[in-house]
């Protein structure tokens, strides 16, 4: 496949919704270091459908919800929200957000991880703080073995550099994050073994579709059940739930004065 056919990720909203409900709701802990306060204009990076964007809503802040994803956006405006399509890499604001906020979100935006923390800063007014959750270094890493592996199988050479995520360690997003100018406060790898809701072929189909792009159509159902039957030994327990091996990266950093 050449370089401009690169396979990107497609998001829908229901589908969403149904495999991958777990997404927000385990972003509470990071909506409690945010600790929105009334009257606080607050930017949520990569919004998705509005969840946990609704949440910080109802702590009497004015918040704007922002995603590259048009259906995402469009169920988050359904839920009354101020949302709108906006690259990560190019946020179109200047100095008007007390925080910025992001769950599960960041580790999508693997291009160009210093221009969506520029993007940040310039968002952010001066005493201005960045709050998030994404994966971290080790996220999901017997899925992406399990999926390269079987994708090289099927004679994908290059299948590695299809991962669609960006998962950095403690010391190189603090680096990233110092270099822009912001101050980190905290930073810290967290594994969350995280149950799925549905299935690991559920999980796949959401979240791994540039990974499985690189095959023809006809041959997607037969990978997914092969990279199923090779996590199933380490993923899957005797009552057939499935647990995704997480690692999240939390943090909170503030623009100075």
């Amino acid at each position: 496949m050449a370089a401009e056919e690169k396979p990107t990720q497609e998001w829908q909203a229901d589908r969403y919704a149904h495999h991958a409900h777990f997404v927000p709701t385990l972003g509470q802990p990071v909506l409690e270091l945010l600790k929105p306060r009334p009257g606080e204009r607050i930017l949520d990076l990569g919004c998705g459908d509005g969840v946990l964007t609704e949440k910080i809503a109802a702590a009497g802040v004015a918040v704007i919800g922002v995603d590259a994803s048009p259906d995402m956006i469009a169920a988050a405006q359904r839920r009354g929200l101020a949302a709108r399509v906006m690259n990560g890499a190019q946020l179109e604001f200047a100095g008007e957000f007390d925080a910025v906020f992001s769950n599960a979100a960041l580790h999508w935006m693997k291009g160009d991880p210093d221009a969506v923390i520029a993007g940040v800063v310039r968002a952010l007014k001066p005493g201005g703080r960045f709050v998030a959750e994404m994966g971290g270094h080790g996220c999901v890493a017997a899925i992406v073995v399990a999926m390269v592996a079987t994708l090289e199988r099927r004679g994908i050479g290059d299948a590695a550099s299809a991962i669609p995520w960006y998962f950095p360690t403690v010391g190189d997003y603090r680096a990233r994050l110092t270099r822009a100018g912001l101050v980190v406060d905290y930073i810290e790898l967290i594994p969350r073994p995280t149950a799925l809701p549905t299935d690991m072929a559920g999980w796949i189909e959401v979240f791994g579709q540039p990974l499985l792009k690189r095959l023809p159509a006809t041959d997607r159902a037969a990978a997914i059940a092969e990279v199923v039957a090779r996590l199933r030994p380490v993923l899957c327990d005797e009552q057939e739930r499935w647990t995704g091996d997480y690692i999240r990266l939390r943090f909170a950093a503030h623009r100075p004065h």
